[in-house]
């Protein structure tokens, strides 16, 4: 199983879930906790040293990528020179692989400094993906994990300004492969959609675009739980949330695959 976490946005982050998820960490034989960026909200310093020190007390191997909120935004000068130092010096790699017993994860950064909540996918990220999936393991479940999610209903208001340019070219591309999914954060809102029949690929199998709420910031959505989602070897997508009588992550239901 791999447990995904999005939009920590520590500087804003409650202890109290942050305790959880580390209960939770505890008790469920997890593979790897998988982070879809926003791990701070200001790209701090101090925010980026407490989301690490965090992460390595799970004791859980993980993978993290950059969210919008992990480059500098009031700092013109770093923003535009120098916009991912900060997140460099703790996290290294900006687009790693992660391969567990099941699962073979890719991270796609997709932020760009010139814009500050849309994400942009270039033609040579999409062809270097391509190649990485192309070479991956068969008999594991392929996954990209990409901040800004593939798909936003078109009722909410945020629409397409929250789906990276080249999005759905990149996907043409990766599903070829057996992709089975590609994990996001952004919204703060967790759902999960088959993008083979949004986007009408004409594959044979569904690729779901994953959706994570936020699973420890206090920037709720609408006063939506804090919550996470965990995925097993199967493929079955389940939400937990966050119980604030007991302090703890429940599960809620698996997520329906619209």
């Amino acid at each position: 199983m791999i447990l995904h976490l999005s939009d920590l946005h520590f500087g804003t982050e409650r202890p109290e879930c942050l305790k959880a998820i580390q209960q939770f960490c505890q008790s469920h034989p997890l593979e790897a906790v998988v982070v879809s960026g926003d791990l701070t909200q200001r790209a701090r310093f101090g925010q980026f040293f407490d989301c690490k020190k965090f992460l390595d007390q799970l004791n859980t191997p993980y993978m993290v990528i950059p969210g919008n909120h992990d480059i500098p935004l009031y700092h013109l000068w770093n923003r535009f020179f120098n916009p991912f130092t900060r997140y460099q010096i703790f996290f290294g790699e900006l687009e790693p692989v992660f391969e567990t017993e099941n699962f073979y994860l890719i991270g796609v950064n997709s932020i760009r400094r010139r814009y500050h909540t849309k994400g942009h996918l270039s033609l040579e990220q999409i062809q270097r993906i391509d190649m990485k999936l192309a070479q991956a393991p068969v008999s594991k479940l392929k996954i990209i994990v990409s901040h800004q999610p593939f798909y936003v209903p078109s009722q909410n208001k945020r629409g397409f300004k929250d789906s990276p340019l080249m999005a759905k070219i990149a996907l043409q591309a990766w599903a070829e492969h057996g992709l089975f999914g590609v994990l996001h954060g952004h919204l703060h809102q967790p759902a999960t959609y088959d993008l083979n029949q949004i986007f009408e690929l004409g594959l044979d199998h569904p690729v779901y675009d994953v959706h994570a709420g936020t699973s420890a910031s206090n920037r709720l959505h609408q006063n939506e739980p804090n919550s996470f989602n965990l995925i097993d070897a199967t493929g079955n997508i389940s939400q937990y949330l966050f119980d604030e009588m007991t302090q703890s992550f429940v599960f809620k239901a698996d997520l329906p695959k619209k």
